[in-house]
């Protein structure tokens, strides 16, 4: 079966030994002011409305951040949605939440006040809201991502422009920060609502790979982590399937049809220093025959929001091609998570600036 989405935990984790008695209370503090605030709210779903402000929460705590950043998340509804102002969420919280609450609420009335407006005018908006503290932008993607999540629950006429402004402006925006998985799952949601019978077909020729592939995943990750240890190289081997948007993006731009996709499989090669990740490289073209033209070195010269590692394609087992992703834990943190991997936000009180 396909791993499962990420980010799938349903509630904040309890608190680990790592953590404060102070922080743990002021967490508390802080959910039950939010809960008080939105009292009787329901979602569409039928849920309480604070489950939604606690999910956001969660995912920003999956990504590691910093208190004041889910103190934010569990806040970011309550001056739009209830009675609560910024002045008593200053006196009560301190003035670097506060600004990150304002920050929220500004995002949130823009989202109101733009529904027609260009894509272009839309992004530059929003940039120019968040300019102040980059952490406004992660909890608003954080927000439009379990909204997502939930957009079965909103009215069919809704969900198709949801989905267009998730598509256009926050999933290219969480690449732009690096965070490649909430990009690829705001992506494949927004692509299940806007073309259904493509996101369905991609899914069935999916599901008939995997029968005729067998355990081709597990017979890759074996041989290639066999073959890294043979060479003394210590290794993490994971492999996955391509997500629907990201199978049905490239038929579009090199004009293929289902049938002559190649390379549905990847596979991440998680290896501990820059050294290893080349003499890895070297490796998995000895054991398999390299794709020509599909090897890209992101290490030595990385994207722009500080994606490195090698990829390289393979004619692996039953002669599939495969994609090989191979970067150190650090390259991976970064991979994953983007921004929030680097901490900069809490090297100052204003946090950096987001980069356009």
């Amino acid at each position: 079966p396909p791993p499962p989405p990420p980010f799938m935990l349903r509630r904040p984790p309890r608190s680990t030994h790592t953590q404060s008695r102070r922080q743990r209370q002021m967490c508390i503090r802080d959910s039950v002011y939010a809960m008080k605030a939105h009292g009787h709210q329901k979602r569409a779903s039928g849920d309480p409305y604070f489950s939604h402000p606690l999910e956001v929460a969660a995912i920003l705590t999956e990504l590691k951040l910093d208190d004041a950043t889910v103190v934010a998340a569990l806040l970011h509804d309550v001056v739009e949605d209830t009675e609560a102002t910024h002045q008593e969420i200053e006196e009560l919280f301190g003035s670097e939440i506060s600004q990150l609450v304002d920050g929220l609420t500004k995002i949130k009335r823009l989202d109101l006040v733009t529904k027609e407006a260009a894509q272009a005018e839309n992004l530059r908006k929003l940039l120019l809201a968040v300019s102040r503290d980059i952490r406004v932008l992660l909890v608003k993607l954080a927000d439009r991502l379990h909204n997502m999540r939930t957009i079965e629950y909103v009215k069919p006429e809704k969900r198709s422009r949801i989905a267009e402004g998730t598509l256009d402006i926050y999933a290219p925006l969480a690449g732009r920060m690096g965070m490649q998985t909430v990009r690829e799952e705001l992506e494949n949601i927004s692509f299940k609502v806007l073309n259904p019978d493509a996101f369905e077909t991609i899914n069935s020729r999916l599901e008939r790979l995997r029968e005729e592939s067998g355990n081709i995943l597990a017979d890759i990750e074996i041989e290639l982590t066999k073959q890294l240890s043979a060479q003394g190289i210590e290794s993490e081997v994971t492999g996955r399937e391509k997500r629907p948007y990201s199978i049905w993006r490239k038929m579009e731009r090199k004009h293929l049809s289902l049938g002559q996709l190649s390379d549905i499989f990847g596979f991440r090669v998680i290896v501990p220093s820059i050294d290893d990740c080349y003499h890895a490289l070297g490796i998995s073209h000895q054991v398999w025959h390299a794709v020509p033209g599909r090897f890209k070195d992101y290490i030595s010269t990385p994207k722009q929001n500080d994606y490195r590692s090698l990829h390289t394609t393979v004619i692996g087992p039953h002669r599939m091609r495969v994609e090989l992703q191979i970067r150190t834990w650090s390259m991976h943190e970064i991979a994953e998570r983007g921004i929030a991997a680097h901490g900069l936000y809490k090297d100052a009180p204003n946090a950096q600036t987001a980069e356009a």
